[in-house]
């Protein structure tokens, strides 16, 4: 829809999103808080994999990230000139229970800290428990793997609400089980880089179970706090919809990416047909009886991290040299369609978006739902005057914030919008050669400078919608 907003000139038509709508940024704490051994914090598995010649581009690890950890009063003031109403962050598990063992005091302070400058700033806290920093030495002991693991996740998330219960009104438990488990534990390319694909089904079904039981946890916790789950659902699509051996390929891949955690999130049950076809990798063995009644256990919202969408084919791709994170179904190929890239290569499609959330609300049926995280790197060179005209970021938020309107418009309930990243930082594997932030981080100089897209990101928050010709 769109109405006439009064500007200081002239009249200019606006598309609004529905009253209330969520405007926030989002970031995760081992790519932005550094001060990897600073009070008690242990290593996590990815300070272990950084260790690791060759795992990470250019050799980068996780410090000093955007050195939030000492910056913070800093960063929260930012955001508040943004005009942010939302900072969607993680806890890190290492600085609260370091080792997986007892409580460390000084590490929740720093999470009440940040809660109550967040707070007294006016920005709503929406705290991660898990975005996938597992300490090391519950790796050792198996990792999430091990259904151990989801128990201490259960303890740790005990402290956390113990501490913070009080004063944050969202929660969400796991950031992206899928990359955890199958990037982790089946391709390798990310932390702790096992390429065991029977351990990286074991591990999705235990990650499932740490949410329910984190859940649980959560409810005891708090009496009105909402509390979901965050997922990175890709829309697939069949290189050839004619050809049946490119839609059986849609079927494996959809049923990895996407049914193997929205079915018993939110139906109770497994796929039969990804039960099958996983069941030479040991799916069946690990779920216990109860377990699917805990990880189904009623959810407030789901939050859905979108990048991109996939376009597969029953013909293999060249091989990479590396094992596959598609268990049961590394034949599949994903052929180019000659669109736009990212500097992560990925294509940009963003009316795919609209696809996929209408696809939610008529397969799962009404849920509240959060885009948790959407956002591009470019390479976003700098001027002389040393800001960054970022417009190529700012085509490609409007492009997806518009899709995500024509969802709204087709009755999906879609309560808030969440880019990631607020600052550039530690991109994973891609170590800091990727920059997805709104503000741009000297990572010499630990300056920080809002990009054009910032100042645009601002203008859409206060309008509560974009303009026409806004990109």
């Amino acid at each position: 829809m769109s109405i006439v907003h009064e500007g200081a000139e002239e009249a200019t038509a606006v598309t609004r999103f529905p009253r209330g709508f969520l405007w926030g940024v989002a970031t995760a704490a081992y790519q932005i808080e550094g001060s990897t051994t600073a009070e008690g914090r242990t290593p996590s598995i990815w300070d272990a994999f950084g260790e690791q010649p060759g795992r990470i581009a250019g050799g980068d690890t996780g410090e000093p990230g955007t050195d939030h950890y000492r910056r913070m009063p800093e960063d929260v003031e930012l955001l508040s000139t943004l005009g942010v109403e939302a900072y969607r962050f993680s806890i890190a598990w290492p600085r609260v229970r370091p080792d997986g063992g007892p409580v460390n005091r000084a590490g929740l302070d720093f999470y009440e800290r940040l809660v109550d400058t967040l707070l007294g700033a006016g920005i709503t806290p929406w705290p991660t428990l898990y975005h996938w920093d597992l300490p090391q030495r519950l790796e050792d002991d198996g990792g999430w793997a091990a259904r151990e693991t989801a128990y201490r996740f259960a303890e740790y998330a005990d402290a956390v609400l113990e501490r913070l219960g009080d004063r944050v009104g969202t929660w969400t438990t796991l950031n992206e089980p899928w990359c955890s488990a199958f990037l982790g534990y089946g391709s390798g390319r990310h932390a702790p880089g096992r390429t065991e694909p029977s351990s990286a089904v074991a591990a999705a079904h235990h990650l499932l179970l740490a949410h329910g039981l984190g859940l649980e946890v959560i409810r005891r916790h708090t009496r009105d706090a909402r509390a979901g789950v965050t997922l990175n659902l890709f829309p697939v699509g069949a290189a050839d919809p004619a050809d049946p051996a490119d839609v059986e390929a849609v079927r494996r891949i959809d049923g990895l990416q996407n049914r193997f955690f929205l079915d018993p999130l939110l139906r109770g049950e497994y796929p039969a047909d990804l039960l099958a076809d996983l069941e030479p990798y040991g799916l069946s063995g690990v779920i216990r009886p109860g377990d699917l009644t805990s990880i189904s256990a009623p959810i407030d919202l789901l939050g859905i991290n979108y990048y991109r969408d996939l376009n597969v084919s029953a013909v293999p791709d060249e091989k990479s040299g590396l094992p596959s994170e598609w268990v049961g179904a590394e034949h599949v190929g994903f052929p180019e369609r000659g669109l736009p890239k990212t500097a992560s290569g990925w294509d940009i499609n963003a009316g795919a978006l609209t696809g996929l959330l209408v696809d939610i609300h008529e397969r799962y049926g009404p849920i509240p739902l959060y885009i948790t995280e959407n956002g591009v790197a470019f390479g976003d060179a700098r001027g002389e005057d040393g800001l960054v005209e970022d417009t190529d970021r700012i085509a490609f938020i409007d492009q997806h914030l518009r899709a995500a309107h024509a969802a709204v418009e087709k009755g999906v309930d879609l309560r808030g919008y969440f880019y990631w990243s607020a600052m550039d930082n530690f991109e994973w594997a891609e170590g800091y050669a990727k920059r997805f932030g709104l503000v741009h981080v000297d990572f010499a100089t630990q300056r920080r400078t809002p990009k054009a897209s910032a100042s645009w990101y601002s203008r859409v928050i206060a309008d509560n919608g974009l303009r026409e010709n806004d990109d």
